[in-house]
């Protein structure tokens, strides 16, 4: 059985689709990506395997998470997957947290719900998510989240995330909205979260060079059809549809014009 199995997924806004007929499995420990232009349907795609599009958006087919289906299940019954199941690290961590409560407690919470830590030992495991995501200062748990740079927000979210031990981590354009130079980390200690955990993870982006970093397989989504799938090394050596292979000679292009030697040797 796949950890994620997505069937003919198809969402709507009204009659027009967003996502139509998409279909991927996902199994323990493989990391998958999903890629795109904006309204390529991949968040949609993404947010579908939790539950959690909004309630104005229609769905048929199947998305089954670790045996569960998901289309049609109330919240109710889906919140018990949220967590020691599949995660989500949303794009913007400032609209993601509680910009009221301190980024310690915001942590403790699912530590408290999937773990039934109290006391001393929700405490430690606060400091120890923390110390997992490379954020020592203990000045840290008590900061609101307005008081963090963008790169230490983004490392509480994941935090937050992997509080529950999920199976699967879904990273929804985690690196967007982050400098550049903080970038590189953030996708450094992801790498190293999942490996360590042995977790599954489905990659959200735009950024061809991200997600071929970050994944072993890829969908290829344009205007919310799945033009293409395959191993990462695949897709970029031998692009199949007119979609895919304009994704990769832009992506060629953007690093010729960095480097120029790349270019030139070419």
């Amino acid at each position: 059985m796949s950890l994620l199995d997505v069937t003919g997924l198809t969402v709507r806004a009204d009659a027009a689709p967003l996502v139509d007929d998409v279909s991927f499995t996902l199994d323990a420990g493989d990391r998958v990506g999903l890629i795109g232009e904006s309204g390529s349907g991949k968040s949609l795609t993404s947010l579908a395997a939790v539950g959690l599009l909004p309630t104005s958006l229609s769905l048929t087919g199947s998305v089954r998470l670790d045996g569960h289906e998901i289309v049609g299940t109330p919240d109710a019954r889906l919140r018990a997957l949220r967590g020691p199941v599949a995660q989500v690290v949303f794009q913007e961590p400032l609209t993601a947290l509680d910009p009221l409560m301190r980024v310690g407690k915001q942590i403790a919470e699912p530590l408290r719900r999937h773990l039934d830590l109290r006391g001393g030992a929700l405490g430690e495991a606060v400091s120890t998510a923390l110390a997992e995501v490379a954020l020592t200062d203990p000045r840290i748990a008590r900061a609101y989240p307005h008081e963090l740079s963008g790169g230490q927000r983004q490392r509480v979210a994941i935090a937050i995330a992997l509080a529950a031990r999920p199976q699967l981590l879904i990273a929804d354009e985690p690196t967007t909205a982050l400098d550049v130079t903080v970038q590189d980390a953030v996708l450094t200690l992801l790498e190293r979260l999942i490996a360590e955990r042995g977790m599954a993870l489905l990659f959200v982006s735009h950024d061809l060079a991200v997600v071929a970093r970050m994944v072993e397989r890829i969908v290829v989504l344009q205007r919310g059809v799945a033009v293409e799938e395959g191993p990462v090394d695949r897709v970029l050596r031998d692009p199949q549809h007119p979609y895919t292979r304009a994704l990769v000679a832009s992506a060629r292009a953007l690093d010729a014009a960095l480097d120029p030697d790349v270019g030139g040797a070419e």
